[in-house]
């Protein structure tokens, strides 16, 4: 919803004045429109219309409009756009401070035209709302989904190879040699040398051990590889946000302090 605040002011210089503590007040300037008296005819012409249609909206199209309108084309007016009701009512007071004139009090006056401003009293601005839209209100309400998935936690990794390592044994062997040894004798022939005095060959071998290694492989040791699995139960915690929308019906009391408070059919009198 959004706010806009007329001032009518009795000179330009005041209604710059004002302009000047709006802007000091942090209102942007160019939320504030000024409508001085010393505009070319073509801008004051333009401006006196929208005067009239502010009034005509604000009251409609009765006396009461007519005379607002006439006391605010003699002056200057200071328009400025509130984005919230709080910066409209700070827009008021500064203009009821720096010389607003009350409309209300002029309206009723029997001589026509902008009269000295009373400075005992302090002046008002009127104001009305010109714009309403409706609001809407997501209701957001967050999910908390819990599942499971799989991730590498560990491992071991298996190596084989093949390792050397050197061997040596002490063997005792044995050789066997022919030796011929020709002894010179002089005896009688026996019988057995009869018998044995004939042509023949004789043969006698020699042998000797060698080493000899034979390898043979034996399963000593088995290395088995194989997983566990455990469960357990993990309690998950978490929370989860929404939004919780409550509607309250203004009551009949506060209704009535607001129309008594900023009301567009009322000038507000410090």
């Amino acid at each position: 919803m959004s706010h806009t605040v007329v001032g009518v002011f009795d000179t330009s210089n005041e209604a710059q004045t004002a302009l000047q503590q709006l802007v000091s007040k942090g209102i942007d300037r160019d939320r504030i429109d000024i409508a001085p008296q010393s505009a070319s005819a073509s801008e004051r012409e333009e401006d006196n219309d929208s005067i009239s249609n502010f009034f005509s909206n604000l009251f409609g199209s009765d006396e009461r409009s007519k005379k607002y309108s006439s006391y605010a084309r003699s002056g200057a007016v200071v328009t400025v756009h509130a984005r919230a009701a709080q910066e409209a009512e700070m827009a008021a007071d500064i203009m009821d401070e720096y010389g607003a004139v009350n409309l209300d009090e002029r309206a009723s006056a029997a001589a026509p035209g902008p009269a000295a401003r009373d400075t005992t009293r302090t002046t008002d601005t009127t104001r009305r709302d010109t714009t309403t839209s409706d609001t809407s209100i997501p209701i957001i309400e967050e999910e908390m989904k819990v599942g499971k998935r799989t991730v590498e936690t560990g491992g071991v990794r298996v190596r084989s190879r093949i390792i050397e390592r050197p061997i040596e044994e002490h063997l005792r062997l044995r050789e066997e040699h022919v030796h011929v040894e020709r002894n010179p004798v002089n005896r009688a022939a026996t019988p057995g040398d009869i018998n044995s005095f004939k042509e023949g060959d004789i043969e006698i071998t020699e042998h000797a051990e060698v080493p000899m290694v034979d390898k043979e492989a034996r399963v000593v040791e088995e290395v088995n590889i194989g997983k566990d699995v455990d469960e357990h139960v993990e309690d998950i915690h978490g929370t989860v946000r929404k939004t919780d929308v409550e509607v309250d019906n203004l009551t009949e009391e506060e209704l009535r302090n607001r129309r008594t408070n900023s009301g567009p059919d009322r000038p507000r009198n410090a």
